[in-house]
């Protein structure tokens, strides 16, 4: 019986460790994404702090709106990002509050919480910009993205919502977590 010849496993942590990553047809791509000459190290890219806390707990809680910003480009919480939460009424969003994600990527209390909690539609805006170029991340003028609306819908008031929110100058999704 023949098997075919083995192949090394062919992932990110093998290639890096081979020194491998990051090398192009073109040489070695920087995280700013120029291309560099090849062999030439890549520049070290301006990193925000490791995430040193974990989740907080929240069973038994009761209804809120939560929200988590995810550095998706450096891999880390989105520490230090402004977001204004509005509610819409009518044609247009009413601002309800500004919040700045703490250390670990969580708003320092629910967005909303108990009866502040209310059915309706809602915007999250994040000021994706503006925290890029606050922890000293090289942009394009202009950026691909500045401000991102973050759109839901609450339907049941009595539930708990939870927006994981992931995020990099160039892309973001969300999604309704637990």
């Amino acid at each position: 019986m023949n098997h075919p010849p083995e192949r090394p496993d062919l992932t990110r942590r093998s290639l890096v460790g081979a020194g491998l990553a990051g090398i192009g047809l073109s040489g070695t791509v920087a995280a700013t994404g120029t291309v560099l000459a090849q062999g030439a190290p890549a520049p070290a890219p301006a990193q925000p702090g490791a995430l040193n806390t974990g989740p907080t707990m929240q069973s038994g809680l009761g209804p809120r709106l939560t929200m988590h910003a995810i550095d998706n480009f450096h891999g880390t919480p989105g520490a230090g990002m402004v977001c204004d939460l509005s509610v819409r009424e009518g044609d247009t969003y009413r601002p309800i509050k500004t919040i700045t994600t703490g250390a670990n990527g969580r708003s320092p209390e629910p967005l909303l919480i108990d009866d502040a909690l209310k059915t309706g539609r809602y915007e999250l805006l994040m000021h994706v910009e503006e925290y890029f170029a606050r922890i000293g991340v090289a942009l394009p003028s202009p950026n691909f993205l500045s401000l991102v609306p973050i759109r839901f819908h609450i339907r049941d008031a009595s539930q708990r919502y939870h927006l994981p929110i992931l995020f990099t100058p160039w892309g973001y999704s969300y999604y309704r977590g637990s």
